[in-house]
């Protein structure tokens, strides 16, 4: 069974972090708008994951 790795790397923590002192600087408008694009760009990342391991599998 292939083990599925749920932490970060030090990179992606460091991203995070950056991102974070982003956020903090936004107005409750902005910040929702990010919210939405960003939950967008998560469901266009699952299509894609799903189409390649449609690709693979067939």
């Amino acid at each position: 069974m292939m083990e599925i790795p749920l932490a970060l790397s030090l990179e992606q923590e460091f991203s995070l972090k950056t991102y974070e002192q982003q956020v903090k600087g936004l107005n409750q408008d902005q910040a929702q708008g990010l919210l939405l694009e960003v939950l967008r760009q998560l469901m266009i990342k699952e299509n894609v994951i799903k189409h390649l391991i449609a690709q693979i599998e067939s």
